[in-house]
C-alpha cells in the first residue's frame, strides 16, 4: 500500500495525502516542508517540537537559503549547499533555481558540478538515484523493483566515464544524472517522482579514485569490451521490463561507448544521448541565429569543427542535414565542413583517425597548393588561413586552442566571425570571449559552452550566449513525455534546434545576443516541448494524436514548486 497519493497534474492545488508521520515525515525531501507546515499540520502529523515555533512561507525559506548561499565563497561550496538543500527539501530547492535560474544553473550543473562530480564522495550523505554496479549486475531487477520508483516515467544514466573534459571520474559521475534530471524538473517542469538519476558503475581508469579511500565507487579497473555490453544490455532490459515505455537518456559516456549504443538501443526504446544531439541542436540553433545576424545562410559557411569526438560529429552530421535542407546535396553539405582530431585536419594520411571519423576525412587533393606550416600534420591555424574558415566551433575540451594567431587571421577575411568554445567547464574552453572580441575589434559572435560574464564593447556591457544544452533537453524530455513518444527521431533533434533558433533575440536586432538569457529557460522549455511534441505526432512516434489538446495537456502535466496542503491517511 502506498505511504503517499500524489494529486493528479490537473489538480496541482489539490492535498496531498500520506501516512508518514513526524520525522519521517521530515526526512522525506518531496514531502518536508520545514517551516512552512502550517499549525494545523503540525498538530495532525505529530511536528510540534521537532521543527521551531516560526511558521514561515516559500518566500521566506528561499530568503533565508539565498542569504545563505551568498555567503558562500566559493562555487563549490554553493554547489554543496544545494545538494543539501535538494536532500532536505525539493520543493525548496526547485523553488530556488525558477526564481535565481540565472545565477543557480551553473551552481547546480556547469561548471561548478564538475568539481562536485570530482569530490563527490566527500559529499555523498544520502541516497539519491540508484547505483547499479558491475558486481551487483544480477540484482537488476531486484534494485529497480522498489514500489517508490512506480512513477518513474524518464532516466538519466551515465557511466562516469567521460565526465564534461574532466575524464574519468567513476561513481562521482552520478553528480552529473542528478543535474540533469534536476533540470528536468526545474526548467521542464517535469515532476521529481517522474525522474531517477542512475549510475552505472563499470569501475574506474582513474588511479587517484582506487587509491583513495574514501572513494564510495567499485575500486576495481572498468570492465570492457563484451562483459560491459552485457551490463549495459542487462540494464537496458531490466529497464524495459519495468518501464515499458522509459525516457532513457545516455550521459557523458565515453566517446568509444557513446555513439555506438545510441545506434544500438535507438531503435528499440524511447531514447537520446544529450552530449550527442541535444549538443548537436543547441550549438545548431545558435549557429542559425548567428548566421542570420550576418545575412551570409548556412549553406555559404565554412566551418571547423574542433574536436570531432562523438560530441563532435553528432554537430556535424546535424549541420548536414541543416545545409541539405537548404538546397545543398550530400557532397556539397560535406565540402563545407573541415574536421579536427587531436593531431590536426581529418585528411588522408593523418595521424589518430578513427573509423567513426572516416566521413570527416578530406582527400589530399582538396588541400594541394596550401601553405602549410608544419609537414606532417595540418593545423587549424592552415584550415582558417587557406580555407577561409567562416565558423570555428570547438569541442576539443583544450582550453586555450583558439589562439590569438587564429582567431585574427579568421578575422581578416570574415566581417563576422562567428566563434563557439563550446568545451566545458570554464577551465577547458578554447578561448575566452573577452579575448575573442578583443582580437576581432568587437565583430566576432561568440556562444560559449560554460558561462562567462557579460563583455563591454564601446562602453556597453554584451551578454554573452551560453551555448547551453539546458535549452535543449528540458523541452525534448517534456515533448516526449506528454506526446508519450516512443522513439526520438532526428526530425524532433531538428525541430528542437530550429524552435531555439527561432527565439533568439538577434532575430529582431541583429546586434543582441544569439540566444534568450538563461533566466528564460523554463519559457524555453514550454516552446519547445510543444514543437517536439507535434514533430512526433506528425513522423507517427505519438500515443497522443490531437495536436489541439497539446497546449493544455503540456501546461497541465508541468509540475510547479509550491506547497500544497497535506492530510493524513490514518489506517
Amino acid at each position: 500500500m502506498s505511504e503517499t497519493t500524489q494529486p493528479k497534474s490537473a489538480d496541482k492545488k489539490s492535498a496531498i495525502r500520506t501516512r508518514l508521520h513526524g520525522v519521517d515525515l521530515l526526512f522525506n525531501s518531496r514531502l518536508n516542508k520545514g517551516t512552512a507546515f502550517t499549525e494545523d499540520e503540525r498538530d495532525v502529523f505529530g511536528l510540534h517540537g521537532l521543527l521551531p515555533p516560526h511558521i514561515g512561507t516559500l518566500e521566506d525559506q528561499r530568503q533565508r537559503r539565498k542569504r545563505v548561499l551568498d555567503s558562500r565563497d566559493s562555487a563549490f561550496g554553493k554547489y554543496s549547499n544545494m545538494r543539501d538543500l535538494q536532500d532536505n527539501d525539493e520543493t525548496l530547492f526547485y523553488s530556488m533555481i525558477e526564481h535565481y535560474t540565472e545565477e543557480l544553473l551553473p551552481v547546480v550543473y556547469t561548471p561548478a558540478v564538475g568539481e562536485g562530480c570530482q569530490r563527490f564522495s566527500e559529499i555523498w550523505r544520502r541516497p539519491r538515484g540508484l547505483f547499479i554496479s558491475y558486481p551487483n549486475r544480477h540484482r537488476i531487477d531486484q534494485i529497480l523493483s522498489d514500489t517508490r520508483y512506480d512513477d518513474v516515467r524518464c532516466i538519466v544514466v551515465s557511466d562516469g566515464e567521460r565526465i564534461l573534459g574532466l575524464g574519468d571520474q567513476g561513481a562521482g559521475g552520478m553528480g552529473i544524472p542528478i543535474g540533469k534530471m534536476a533540470l528536468y524538473t526545474a526548467l521542464g517542469g517535469i515532476p521529481p517522482e517522474h525522474c531517477l538519476p542512475i549510475l552505472l558503475d563499470a569501475g574506474t581508469d582513474n588511479e587517484k579514485l582506487l587509491n583513495d579511500p574514501i572513494y564510495i565507487g567499485w575500486q576495481h579497473n572498468r570492465v570492457r569490451g563484451q562483459e560491459y555490453d552485457d551490463f549495459v544490455e542487462a540494464f537496458v532490459t531490466a529497464v524495459q521490463k519495468r518501464w515499458p515505455r522509459i525516457l532513457l537518456q545516455w550521459e557523458d559516456f565515453a566517446g568509444t561507448n557513446a555513439a555506438r549504443l545510441l545506434e544500438r538501443y535507438r531503435d528499440r526504446l524511447c531514447t537520446f544521448n544529450d552530449d550527442i544531439q541535444g549538443t548537436a541542436a543547441v550549438t545548431t540553433a545558435t549557429l542559425l541565429a548567428a548566421v542570420n545576424a550576418t545575412g551570409v545562410p548556412l549553406s555559404q559557411q565554412t566551418i571547423a569543427m574542433f574536436g570531432a569526438g562523438s560530441a563532435g560529429i553528432g554537430i556535424i552530421e546535424l549541420l548536414i542535414t541543416a545545409m541539405k535542407e537548404e538546397g545543398l546535396n550530400d557532397e556539397q553539405a560535406w565540402s563545407r565542413i573541415y574536421g579536427f582530431n587531436r593531431y590536426g585536419l581529418l585528411v588522408e594520411g593523418a595521424r589518430g583517425i578513427k573509423a567513426s571519423q572516416q566521413p570527416l576525412v578530406r582527400k589530399r587533393a582538396d588541400i594541394a597548393g596550401w601553405q602549410l606550416t608544419d609537414g606532417e600534420d595540418v593545423s587549424l591555424f592552415d584550415v582558417v588561413r587557406n580555407a577561409k574558415v567562416t565558423v570555428l566551433a570547438g569541442v576539443s575540451a583544450q582550453a586555450g586552442a583558439f589562439t590569438e594567431e587564429i582567431v585574427r587571421e579568421m578575422a581578416r577575411h570574415t566581417e563576422r566571425p562567428i566563434v563557439f568554445p563550446l568545451s566545458n567547464p570554464t577551465s577547458q574552453a578554447e578561448a575566452t570571449p573577452t579575448d575573442l572580441l578583443r582580437w576581432t575589434d568587437g565583430r566576432a559572435l561568440v556562444g560559449t559552452g560554460s558561462p562567462f560574464p557579460p563583455v563591454e564593447i564601446e562602453g556597453r556591457p554584451v551578454r554573452i550566449s551560453q551555448v547551453n544544452n539546458s535549452f535543449i533537453f528540458p523541452g525534448l524530455a517534456l515533448g516526449i513525455l506528454v506526446a508519450e513518444a516512443q522513439r526520438v527521431t532526428d526530425g524532433m533533434i531538428m525541430v528542437a534546434a530550429r524552435t531555439l533558433a527561432g527565439l533568439s533575440p538577434s532575430r529582431t536586432d541583429k546586434t543582441a545576443p544569439l540566444l534568450p538569457p538563461i533566466g528564460d529557460s523554463r519559457k524555453v522549455a514550454l516552446v519547445v516541448s510543444e514543437a517536439v511534441a507535434r514533430q512526433a505526432m506528425a513522423e507517427g512516434v505519438a500515443t497522443i494524436t490531437d495536436a489541439d489538446s497539446l497546449p493544455n495537456r503540456i501546461r497541465s502535466y508541468m509540475w510547479d514548486a509550491v506547497y500544497v496542503p497535506y492530510e493524513r491517511i490514518v489506517s
